[in-house]
């Protein structure tokens, strides 16, 4: 009997995933690539979409090589991308403009229309402007490159890109729409007085056709399958915000759910039936009727280790494993109240884009371990910060799943569960992101009914750790300091941005 088989692409900022899952949700294959960004002036953070396109063939194409099967067994296909940021094709629906989420040129549209219209806009769509959320940027497009917004044509977000060029249909999904500040809520439909605010009422048409995430967006175009492999037909949804879609991957979606995804971002969201109303959240974002995850996030998480291995690790190709490199360093040092502390700000802060990353502390007998414990310990903290703002938002839960690249840290997990005294458990798929897109594509094809089906049949745990009590008090009395060293610095870091 043949088997069904769902492929699920992950588009991050920086790599393209084709992950093919068998019914069941084990992996099967995958393939990956590295893109290239690029920084045309300082805080601008920019990609190549003909590239996006291409990476994804190529990963697409590879990845059923890899598997061995034919084409036709595969049932249907779900991308998930990272959020926000802003992606324009122009009117004959050529790329135009492709700027990703670890970008901050909008930093003063984002405090202007704060200043405006912040309270209003948090009413109408549950989150405030922030430089790199996609319609702060079409603004700053608007104020200082006339030109391109003139020539644009439609308005997409990373994994709609590869959705168009599957499909040759230009549509967006409530998950992605909601968290980019571009729905009202709770009913994430697109609302004229919310591009008024956002000064972009003459945007609307750039908006695309809104869909449910596991709504069928089209079918692989004789062209897209020429190109992938795929053959022409195949259903392809309208996909999903990939912090949702990495949630559902490893095993959250219920109401109470927790997930925390220590990836690029910190992505700290809880989910529920209804959304969270209270200006201290940073967004929430609807995949469903009665389904809402309140997050919490910021880009301060392992984007900060990626940064170090990169800089100071890789140089010179001295270690064939360089995060393994990494975690022996780590797992050499015992902890003590007096280690040197890390802020992982070195893409900014939801606090404040003029926030900086730096060691402190340092003294001459501590080793790169010393520093590398500093650094993981403060990207856990930061975590810890954006989860105690839902939790003072009303939000609760007694458990939580970990998920992203470092979940799979012999280090990170056990830190969370002491830090935040929670149970963690570390989902078994490593590529949640891509699974809770094939779940969905399980979804709209029939093979399961519902999320709850789905996490039920395709996810399982790998490991569960839960909190040493001894190690609480040691956490929250360096995260008290680590609090007050980010006060302490505020001023410090607004005289450095002003000096520029």
């Amino acid at each position: 009997m043949s088997k069904t088989y769902f492929l699920g692409l992950d588009a991050g900022n920086t790599v393209i995933k084709a992950v093919l899952f068998d019914g069941a949700g084990h992996q099967v294959a995958m393939r990956a690539l590295d893109g290239q960004s690029s920084t045309p002036a300082p805080g601008h953070v920019e990609r190549d979409l003909g590239e996006l396109w291409r990476n994804a063939q190529e990963v697409i194409r590879g990845c059923i090589a890899d598997a061995g099967i034919n084409a036709a067994l595969i049932a249907g296909v779900g991308c998930a991308g990272h959020g926000n940021g802003l992606y324009l094709l122009d009117k004959s629906g050529a790329p135009l403009l492709g700027i990703q989420s670890l970008d901050s040129r909008a930093a003063g549209v984002a405090s202007d229309l704060t200043a405006a219209h912040g309270s209003h806009l948090h009413a109408l769509c549950l989150q405030k402007p922030w430089p790199s959320q996609t319609p702060t940027l079409l603004a700053w497009v608007k104020q200082n490159q006339p030109e391109i917004y003139e020539r644009a044509g439609t308005l997409l977000l990373c994994k709609d890109v590869i959705t168009y060029h599957l499909t040759g249909e230009r549509v967006s999904d409530i998950s992605d729409m909601s968290g980019c500040g571009l729905t009202r809520m709770p009913d994430a439909v697109y609302a004229d007085e919310l591009l008024e605010l956002y000064d972009l009422s003459d945007a609307k048409l750039l908006l695309p056709r809104l869909l449910a995430p596991c709504d069928i967006a089209g079918h692989v175009t004789a062209d897209a399958a020429a190109a992938t492999g795929l053959l022409a037909g195949t259903p392809v949804i309208a996909g999903f915000f990939d912090v949702v879609s990495s949630a559902l991957g490893s095993g959250a979606g219920r109401p109470g759910d927790a997930s925390i995804i220590a990836g690029s971002w910190s992505i700290n969201q809880v989910f529920s039936a209804a959304p969270v109303v209270d200006p201290g959240v940073f967004m929430v974002s609807a995949f469903g009727p009665s389904c809402f995850v309140n997050i919490e996030a910021s880009a301060t998480s392992a984007a900060n280790l990626e940064w170090y291995v990169r800089e100071f690790v890789e140089r010179g190709q001295h270690h064939d494993d360089p995060f393994r490199y990494v975690n022996s360093k780590l797992g050499a040092v015992v902890p003590t109240g007096d280690d040197p502390f890390f802020h992982p700000f070195l893409y900014g802060s939801g606090q404040g884009a003029e926030h900086r990353a730096g060691f402190y502390g340092l003294a001459g007998w501590h080793g790169e371990g010393h520093v590398l414990r500093a650094l993981f310990e403060g990207i856990m903290f930061e975590h810890r910060r954006h989860i105690e703002a839902l939790r003072n938002a009303g939000v609760s839960f007694d458990r939580a799943i970990l998920s992203g690249g470092g979940s799979r840290s012999p280090h990170w997990p056990q830190m969370f569960a002491d830090s935040l005294a929670v149970p963690i458990t570390v989902g078994e798929a490593r590529e949640t992101g891509a699974l809770g897109a094939a779940m969905g594509a399980a979804i709209a094809t029939g093979h399961v009914a519902n999320y709850d089906a789905a996490i039920a049949l395709m996810t399982r745990p790998f490991a569960e750790l839960a909190p040493n009590p001894a190690m609480k008090s040691h956490y929250d009395r360096r995260y008290d300091i680590y609090l007050d060293l980010t006060a302490a610095l505020r001023g410090f870091w607004s005289r450095l941005q002003s000096e520029k």
